[in-house]
């Protein structure tokens, strides 16, 4: 156990140094970022060492289980290249710019509207597509206006990570964890929509206190060009992602897994995208863009830190971590631990791990409301700091690339500021529903 334990520590060390200091090695013109690279090390290192065999690894990415990473990850990346489609074809941008249009009440009014529209958003999308889409109109639109672009860029990735929570797509995290809880679509929403809404309201107060002095400046308006919709693209996608909706929520119904629904939507948009294209002579800019955009990175990081978690169940320091944590107040305890957690190793392999710790300690009811606990962790948690999802890398790295600057510790203490009360009030609200 020492071994494995050493070498599943240097890992996340090095995940969270390379985030910090080198988030990008570059190699000739190309760059890679560092957080999965480092992951694959990890996996390769425990490998070697014995600490786990090839043939357990095998074994747990074959296995015929709701949890099979390959299985979460064609359900994400498939609903993920549904929302990108989707932006491609205008959508997004022409929410975003209708946002502003209606803001002519001052800056407390484009706040409100892009909270409410952020979080209508990433309902019905994911966190990651949102923070993809609407960092960069963000920037343009301060800078244009001349205006301190951080009340809304906190607005923006605090509502992508609280609302997230209502749907089960909303967040991998939220797919693994639900998943190997057994828990299915309508269920989930049935118990995470009102916790979300208390989580969305508190978290929005906590804006409002932080940025009050800077949303009393005044605005100069924006001119904002109406922005153009491919509109067969947008008919395409949208029926597309409202049958794949309807499916996953009829999915334990109709005796279909949730990833192969997602998939076989996705193939649909892709097959008739593509001949759609090729009748209409329209080129291939919105399918080609969509498969560049996907966060292909995220495969190797998941099943390396999937190998993670299998040699550290093999050694026993799961069991003994869930001993650590106890079996009492398993909402609050799972939550606040899940939060931490993700800020330590990021929480898509803070789901893996705490997935198999939630098994080991719990059985029945608690096991699910432990899941739940875990599942509000692992989206607030990324409130905490850059690390604790990829949202915030994603969005860090954005704001580089626009000359935003904002330090480690200065997000860190906004969002401890927001992240521990919201956390909080959604826990208490699991705690008396689940």
């Amino acid at each position: 156990m020492t071994l494995t334990l050493t070498i599943c520590a240097a890992t996340c060390l090095l995940l969270i140094a390379g985030v910090l200091w080198y988030p990008e090695i570059r190699i000739g013109k190309r760059g890679f970022a560092t957080y999965w690279v480092v992951a694959v090390l990890g996996a390769l290192t425990l490998l070697a060492t014995g600490e786990i065999s090839l043939a357990q690894v095998l074994e747990g990415v074959t296995a015929d289980t709701a949890v099979n990473p390959l299985k979460i990850l064609v359900l994400f990346l498939s609903m993920t290249a549904l929302s990108v489609f989707m932006d491609e074809v205008g959508i997004f941008r022409r929410l975003a710019a209708m946002t502003v249009a209606k803001s002519t009440g001052g800056q407390w009014s484009l706040f409100w509207h892009l909270y409410v529209a952020v979080s209508v958003l990433t309902i019905f999308t994911s966190n990651d597509v949102i923070i993809l889409t609407f960092t960069p109109f963000i920037c343009y639109f301060a800078r244009n206006a001349n205006i301190n672009p951080m009340p809304y860029l906190f607005a923006e990735f605090v509502a992508a990570n609280t609302w997230s929570m209502a749907l089960i797509i909303g967040n991998p995290t939220n797919i693994y964890l639900a998943t190997s809880a057994g828990i299915d679509f309508t269920e989930y929403l049935r118990v995470m929509l009102l916790p979300t809404i208390v989580g969305g309201v508190t978290a929005f107060i906590a804006l409002i206190i932080l940025f009050h002095r800077q949303l009393q400046r005044p605005l100069i308006p924006v001119r904002s060009e109406r922005e153009p919709l491919q509109r067969s693209g947008v008919i395409i996608g949208v029926s597309h992602f409202v049958a794949c909706l309807i499916l996953l929520v009829a999915s334990s119904w109709i005796g279909l897994e949730m990833w192969g629904i997602s998939f076989a939507v996705f193939a649909s948009l892709m097959a008739v995208a593509f001949l759609y294209d090729v009748l209409s002579h329209h080129g291939f800019h919105e399918i080609i863009q969509t498969i560049r955009r996907l966060p292909w990175q995220l495969i190797p990081f998941v099943l390396s830190m999937f190998v993670v978690v299998l040699a550290l169940e093999s050694s026993g320091a799961t069991a003994l971590l869930a001993d650590m944590l106890g079996n009492r107040h398993s909402v609050m305890t799972y939550g606040l631990a899940s939060a931490l957690a993700s800020n330590a190793i990021n929480n898509i392999p803070m789901s893996v791990l705490f997935s198999s710790m939630i098994d080991g300690a719990f059985e029945g009811g608690q096991l699910v409301r432990a899941t739940y606990g875990a599942i509000a962790g692992s989206n607030i948690g990324a409130l905490l700091s850059p690390i604790g999802a990829l949202a915030g890398l994603m969005w860090a790295s954005i704001l580089k690339n626009h000359d935003v600057e904002i330090s480690f510790l200065g997000f860190v203490w906004r969002g401890l500021l927001i992240g521990i009360p919201t956390l909080l009030a959604t826990l208490w609200t699991i705690g008396v529903i689940a």
